[in-house]
């Protein structure tokens, strides 16, 4: 049996889970082996029953602590985790590992020593991203303004298509993001990255979303949509929350493992007296917090989304891949607060569609937030616009559809795209 290398950064709910479901699609056919540095999600890697290669060296929380900065769009560079002296001994463990295992092809997201070592060891590389993550992205103009470089003075004279097509063209030209895995490409013999996006597309890039997302004229034949990837792992859920009432609308409130802890704060108490109840699973975000909860909050630590997010009528989230999904999934429209330009890409996709509402997150309040729920509660052409992307998205099997691409490529099966 032909093994599969899953790379995860265990720091990241919506990463880990993306590979949790691929890998629970391949695992009667394929032999599975995670590899993580550290972080709060490799458990539920072993709850699944998978094997859990816990590399080294671990991650310090001094890593981890900028790793979180750098979620939450707190650093000069949101997409530079590790500098090349950081990644150089993984890099090192990571080629000896894949001689012992010689998997068939390593699969990762934003692991991003493997970025380089699967290419120095020869070993086919697939990323699984998004269609806003990705070349044609880019080339089509779409990349808004980053919040925090968003002035008020280059609004004047600028229209927003001119700065999108500029700050677009910059992240293409850009290399300084590409600069650590550049010298150790140098190292191993690599042809030098050009930009950022080149360092995360694989020989195979799959996209975890469908064409009618972006709408891309057309996208190289090296990627593949699959459809959406939300994590389906079975914990019961609160029973708190299975018996709340339905006398007035229900609120989704969830930030991902990027949320910033004083934002998600002022939002809370911002929701105090308002006529709706909240589902906020954000406990992680304000543990250390004194805050008062008002009684028509519930916060709870991590849930299966899957399961609750459908019970709201909004949702109020960080514009993270796996949660964008999982409230279109949901049929609910979506007030969001990007916290670095990936995100904030996502949820301009759904704005796109008609129904999201994007909020500046240089500029937000909660009262701006409360003020988009309020708006999306009583916009029936919103309602309709999600009801129907969402109908769209029910017809694909994202982990199925990667499972066929995996058969077709490494396994010797035909692939069959699930769109029903």
């Amino acid at each position: 049996m032909k093994t599969l290398i899953f790379a995860v950064a265990g720091y990241n709910l919506a990463e880990t889970g993306r590979h949790i479901e691929i890998a629970k699609a391949c695992k009667d056919f394929f032999n599975i082996i995670f590899l993580s540095y550290g972080g709060n999600f490799e458990s539920l890697i072993e709850e699944e029953g998978f094997t859990l290669k816990k590399m080294e060296p671990r991650l310090t929380e001094r890593q981890l602590h900028h790793v979180r900065k750098a979620l939450s769009g707190e650093t000069l560079n949101t997409v530079g985790y590790f500098t090349a002296k950081e990644m150089e001994p993984r890099v090192e463990n990571e080629i000896k590992f894949f001689g012992e295992a010689k998997p068939a092809c390593v699969l990762t997201g934003w692991c991003q020593s493997v970025l380089v070592s699967a290419r120095a060891a020869g070993v086919p590389f697939i990323n699984v991203l998004h269609s806003t993550s990705i070349k044609e992205y880019y080339q089509a103009g779409l990349q808004t303004l980053p919040d925090r470089r968003d002035y008020p003075f280059l609004r004047r004279f600028f229209s927003e298509e001119q700065l999108n097509r500029w700050i677009s063209n910059l992240v293409l030209k850009l290399k300084l993001p590409a600069k650590p895995f550049n010298i150790l490409a140098k190292k191993y013999g690599l042809k030098e990255f050009n930009n950022f996006i080149e360092v995360l597309e694989g020989d195979y890039t799959l996209l975890a979303d469908i064409p009618e997302w972006v709408g891309f004229s057309g996208i190289r034949p090296n990627l593949y949509y699959i459809g959406p990837l939300p994590l389906r792992l079975n914990r019961e859920i609160p029973r708190e929350i299975i018996e709340i009432p339905k006398d007035k609308p229900v609120v989704y409130f969830a930030m991902g493992s990027s949320g910033k802890p004083g934002l998600i704060a002022d939002i809370i108490e911002g929701f105090r007296d308002k006529p709706y109840h909240v589902i906020a699973p954000v406990k992680s975000h304000i543990r250390n917090m004194n805050l008062e909860i008002p009684s028509n909050v519930i916060v709870t630590g991590f849930l299966p989304a899957h399961k609750v997010n459908p019970m709201a009528d909004i949702s109020v989230i960080h514009g993270g891949q796996n949660t964008v999904m999982n409230s279109c999934l949901s049929g609910t429209p979506i007030v969001g607060v990007g916290m670095h330009p990936e995100q904030q890409a996502n949820l301009d996709a759904c704005v796109r569609k008609g129904f999201a509402i994007r909020l500046n997150k240089k500029r937000v309040t909660a009262s701006a937030v409360l003020d988009a729920i309020d708006k999306l509660l009583h916009d029936a052409k919103a309602k309709e616009a999600v009801k129907k992307f969402q109908h769209e998205l029910m017809k694909w099997d994202g982990p199925a559809n990667a499972a066929k691409f995996l058969h077709k490529r490494f396994g010797g099966e035909e692939i069959q795209t699930v769109e029903s």
